[in-house]
């Protein structure tokens, strides 16, 4: 029998509409199977080797969840996404995540990049995690759905201060940043907890970042015969500091922060590392309880030593079991939950202040070496 050409491609036609309707069907399938989290970090620029760190810690957590049978039968997909350590687009980043329809972030690393995207995550009610922003100013503005996995400089600026005014013992102090949000933020709160304990500070001053040659500061170093100076800001320049330091016979001790502490820090100063301190989160991969894990990551030829490797792993935790408290995905209900808690890390209990901040959490001074381990100051 020979159909006609009209009904020919009438049936087409719904062959075509069936076959689109299933396959949107799919689609939100799929979608309801799946809750995404932005993993947000510097995937270019000069300090990228932290972005590196976070989406280590975050990728395996969510391996592990998914391979558990994720939860409460939906699999986790971590979205990476590049701010290049940058304010503005940070933000253009965070507007991407919004109208992707994403309403987890594991993010930002850096705090200005953290500061420009937290307004519009509140305005979006998207929950976001950073696991390595620690600028006070980030969670005093009243947010109700940012969060962390780290400690402030609050919290890092005395552990600082308390080593150099307990251990070092200096004659004469020079406070350096790098005039940005972290760097800046952090060196002041150091020379305020130097200033209480009666440390005097000869300096504190800005150089500018992505600078080759710091023989000017320096110089002016030398001049003030300044015997230990303590550094806010990234590797980058406090590697060309120390090295430049060396070549040009300033004496003086340093000290930096957990944004110094990269092995690219030894890749750039060498030899004149040697004698550096750092303030870091303690050594969470040495913990004998996260030895399985350790494990994993090293099966994976991953390094879990770096600063916010872990961190990122316990962002990533406090979501997941913060959806399961809250019995579903909704960002409202979750940060609800996780003010509520507390949550079994690989970095400890985590539990939270009204501010979204950790209400426990130490910084511990390290001597940073040229090959880029760290052993513990005293």
């Amino acid at each position: 029998m020979t159909i006609p050409s009209n009904l020919k491609q009438g049936k087409r036609i719904r062959q075509a509409v069936l076959l689109m309707t299933l396959g949107a069907a799919a689609s939100v399938a799929a979608a309801a199977d799946t809750i995404k989290v932005a993993l947000i970090g510097p995937v270019s620029g000069s300090v990228a080797q932290y972005g590196d760190m976070q989406f280590t810690g975050a990728k395996m957590v969510i391996e592990q969840i998914n391979k558990g049978g994720g939860i409460a039968g939906k699999q986790l997909e971590g979205v990476v996404f590049d701010d290049a350590c940058d304010p503005k687009q940070a933000v253009a980043v965070a507007n991407k995540v919004v109208n992707a329809g994403i309403k987890f972030v594991v993010g930002h690393v850096c705090s200005s990049a953290t500061m420009g995207a937290a307004s519009i995550y509140e305005d979006e009610r998207v929950l976001m995690v950073t696991a390595a922003s620690t600028n006070p100013d980030i969670t005093k503005k009243g947010y109700s759905l940012v969060f962390r996995t780290i400690g402030l400089d609050s919290m890092q600026a005395p552990a600082a201060a308390t080593y150099i005014a307990g251990s070092v013992k200096p004659k004469l102090v020079a406070v350096l940043h790098d005039k940005q949000q972290y760097g800046e933020g952090i060196a002041t709160e150091v020379k305020r907890s130097l200033d209480a304990k009666g440390v005097k500070v000869a300096l504190f001053e800005g150089i500018n970042a992505g600078d080759k040659d710091y023989s000017t500061i320096i110089e002016k170093l030398k001049r003030l015969n300044v015997d230990f100076i303590y550094y806010g800001g990234y590797h980058p320049e406090l590697g060309l500091l120390l090295r430049q330091s060396s070549e040009k016979g300033l004496k003086a001790k340093f000290m930096g922060t957990e944004g110094a502490g990269n092995k690219e820090l030894s890749a750039i100063a060498g030899k004149a590392t040697e004698g550096l301190v750092v303030t870091l989160p303690k050594a969470f991969d040495e913990d004998p309880k996260n030895q399985a894990l350790i494990q994993a990551f090293k099966a994976k030829k991953q390094d879990p030593s770096g600063v916010f490797v872990l961190p990122a792993y316990a962002a990533v935790t406090v979501i997941a079991d913060g959806i399961k408290k809250a019995g579903a995905a909704d960002p409202e209900k979750v940060a609800k939950a996780l003010r509520e808690g507390s949550f079994d890390t690989p970095i400890g209990a985590l539990s939270y202040d009204k501010n979204g901040d950790l209400k426990n959490f130490s910084f511990v001074p390290y001597y940073w070496h040229q090959d880029g381990t760290k052993t513990l100051a005293k």
